[in-house]
């Protein structure tokens, strides 16, 4: 872990080096590159390449994707605490993609002109739902269930198969749950192209989203366009803003949770209390050594934790939005002054009770957000991205005709004369008809 002192210049410059992780690598983008386009060319033979190559299992066609019957199967094969909990955080995330569904909307102009909105779902959407070490059953909800409660028609799920082949029952029995209509038996970039693309198992979609490695936001990049996206995520991060009324004991449990992420994380804790910093160090070397990811741990904390000091609150708040991290804890005695100050954050998690772990999993807003200080430009996944709005216009004919003399004098200036006739022909005016 690094300390920096931003009370002094030289702190200050070496924390805006710190503040993007590089989400460009010329040789991830070339070979990506090749992935997406033998998938786009040869389809399902070039997932069961890829799938020996990277996942080392033998796939043959019939078993890209999940039977039916496995997926139904799996809800009953967990344990009644794990189903309890996949419930308990899909309702969460189902009340809270509620509140923020928009409805279509018009409003009446006095010319007699109709404007307003027609808000559609996207039809297909393909989640990809990392698995490995750490199978993200959390992801399947806080995607699938917005998706859901959004519209969508068609929910499709790719995870890579783990030991075995196998697809984790949390994650089956998590889509099962979510109402996911079909799971696909491929990670990585061959997961993204597949669903780009489309093969003769796995269905084009219109929108892919969830997070993954960088070989996975690579992809999602290079296919924007073939189809929508939710963002280009790198390497998972937490922020936290604390002074000398916080609990160093949850502070650095908060902070091993992120390390625990991978080896990239990126972990700050900014405070004006040095002492109290020196006591989480302390604190994170203790409790690292109750926990699995050691290994993770440690190689996260010594290349991405940085140990902030600042002068007053108001730096602290300058740090934050420095970073624009994707989670901000905010544990100060008066955490109202720091959130109401803080323009850049994918989450705010408020108070000592409120871990971001809470937020990963059950609080309901989702865990999908903007990293590398995406935050500056970007908000977190909601159920507004999966609906499409269509503008509504519709005019009269005495509104036209008030409206008409204006556009005619737009297409003049811009040159476009048929623009122009479309208008003069319903005025009877100078039309070339």
């Amino acid at each position: 872990m690094e300390i920096i002192d931003c009370r002094l210049e030289k702190g200050v410059s070496r924390l805006k080096g710190l503040k993007e992780t590089a989400l460009y690598n010329e040789e991830v983008e070339q070979s990506v590159s090749e992935i997406l386009q033998k998938v786009r060319v040869l389809g399902d033979k070039a997932l069961i390449e890829y799938t020996q190559v990277f996942d080392s299992y033998s796939l043959c066609p019939s078993m890209i994707e999940v039977g039916k019957d496995a997926i139904n199967v799996s809800r009953a094969s967990i344990s009644k605490k794990l189903a309890d909990s996949i419930e308990y955080a899909k309702k969460n995330i189902e009340e809270y993609a509620k509140k923020l569904l928009r409805k279509s909307w018009s409003y009446k102009r006095r010319d007699g002109s109709v404007l307003g909105e027609e808000m559609r779902p996207v039809e297909k959407v393909g989640i990809y739902v990392p698995g490995g070490t750490a199978p993200l059953v959390s992801t399947v909800l806080m995607t699938a269930v917005i998706a859901r409660v959004a519209g969508v028609k068609e929910i499709f799920v790719a995870s890579p198969p783990c030991t075995g082949g196998d697809i984790s029952l949390g994650i089956l029995a998590a889509c099962s749950i979510a109402g996911v209509d079909s799971v696909f038996r491929v990670g990585g970039a061959q997961a993204i192209g597949a669903f780009a693309f489309g093969t003769k198992t796995v269905p084009k979609v219109d929108k892919i989203v969830g997070p993954g490695n960088v070989y996975v936001s690579c992809a999602k990049r290079q296919v924007y366009g073939f189809v929508d996206i939710d963002m280009v995520a790198g390497p998972s991060e937490v922020l936290i803003i604390a002074d000398k009324t916080s609990n160093p004991k949850f502070i650095a449990a908060d902070m091993l949770a992120q390390a625990e992420h991978d080896t990239a994380s990126r972990i700050y804790l900014v405070s004006v209390d040095k002492d109290l910093i020196v006591n989480i160090e302390k604190e994170i070397y203790r409790q690292s050594t109750m926990l699995s990811r050691k290994k993770i741990i440690s190689e996260s904390l010594s290349r991405g934790a940085f140990l902030v000091v600042v002068r007053d609150l108001t730096q602290a708040i300058n740090v934050a939005n420095i970073i624009a991290p994707e989670h901000i804890e905010v544990m100060v005695e008066n955490p109202e002054f720091v959130v109401r100050r803080i323009n850049n954050a994918g989450a705010i998690f408020v108070g000592e009770w409120t871990p971001e772990a809470i937020g990963d999993f059950v609080a309901g807003p989702s865990h999908v957000l903007p990293t590398s200080g995406g935050a500056r430009w970007f908000s977190g996944l909601s159920v507004s991205d999966f609906l499409k709005r269509i503008s509504l216009i519709n005019y009269s004919e005495e509104a036209f005709k008030k409206a008409s003399k204006y556009a005619v004098e737009l297409s003049d200036i811009e040159k476009l004369d048929g623009h122009g006739n479309s208008v003069k022909i319903r005025m009877k005016k100078n039309s070339i008809y």
